[in-house]
C-alpha cells in the first residue's frame, strides 16, 4: 500500500485529469449535460470525500509531526471550505448552465491552489518529519476511508472554522495519554 502522501498526490493527479476532461467538453459548441454529469458527479463526490479524509487522517498527523504545521493546516481547511462551496454552487444549478460552470470553476480554482500549496508545503513537510512506518499506516487508513465512502453521503461535509479545527486537534494532541499505571487524568483527591 502506498503511503498517505503518495495516495493524496495520486488523487490530485486524478482531479487534474477530470477537470481537463471538463475543459474538453466545455470547448464543444453543445455539450450534453449527461456527459458533463458523468465527469462532474464522481469528481464532486471525490473532492468532498478527499477533503474529509485529509481532515480526519492527514492534518491531525501533520499537526503532530510537522515542523511548522499550523499555518499549512489553517490554509488547507480554508481551501477545503472554498472547494466545498464551489461544489455546492454547482449542485444548486442545472448541469451545463452558467451557474453550474461558475461553481465548477470556483471549486477548480480553490482545488488547484490547495493542491499546489499542499504538495509543496504540507506533504513535503510530512515526508521530512514523519516516519515511513507512520506514513504507510496512514496510507492504509486513508485508502480504507476512501473505499468506505465513494460519496460524501452520510458524512458531515459542512465547512469548518479553520482556527477551531486546529485548536480541537491540538487539544486532543495535548491531552495526556493513558499509561499502564492509570488513565492520565491526574489526582481525584478532593474532587466532589
Amino acid at each position: 500500500m502506498p503511503d498517505i502522501t503518495t495516495l493524496i498526490m495520486e488523487d490530485h493527479a486524478w482531479f487534474r485529469r477530470q477537470f481537463a476532461a471538463l475543459d474538453d467538453l466545455q470547448a464543444r459548441p453543445s455539450s450534453d449535460p449527461r456527459e458533463l454529469s458523468a465527469i462532474w458527479a464522481p469528481l464532486a463526490a471525490r473532492l468532498d470525500v478527499h477533503a474529509l479524509a485529509e481532515e480526519k487522517i492527514f492534518y491531525p498527523q501533520l499537526l503532530e509531526h510537522g515542523e511548522n504545521p499550523e499555518d499549512e493546516t489553517l490554509d488547507a481547511i480554508g481551501d477545503h471550505n472554498q472547494i466545498r462551496d464551489g461544489v455546492a454552487t454547482a449542485e444548486r444549478n442545472p448541469v451545463g448552465s452558467r451557474g453550474w460552470w461558475d461553481g465548477v470553476w470556483a471549486a477548480r480554482r480553490a482545488n488547484d491552489e490547495h493542491m499546489g500549496e499542499e504538495e509543496n508545503e504540507g506533504l513535503a513537510d510530512f515526508r521530512q518529519h514523519a516516519t515511513t512506518g507512520l506514513r504507510d499506516a496512514l496510507g492504509v487508513r486513508f485508502q480504507e476511508f476512501l473505499d468506505a465512502h465513494p460519496t460524501p453521503a452520510g458524512l458531515d461535509n459542512r465547512d469548518k472554522d479553520p482556527a477551531a479545527y486546529v485548536a480541537s486537534v491540538e487539544s486532543e494532541l495535548d491531552s495526556p495519554a493513558p499509561t499502564r499505571d492509570g488513565l492520565g487524568i491526574g489526582s481525584l483527591k478532593g474532587q466532589p
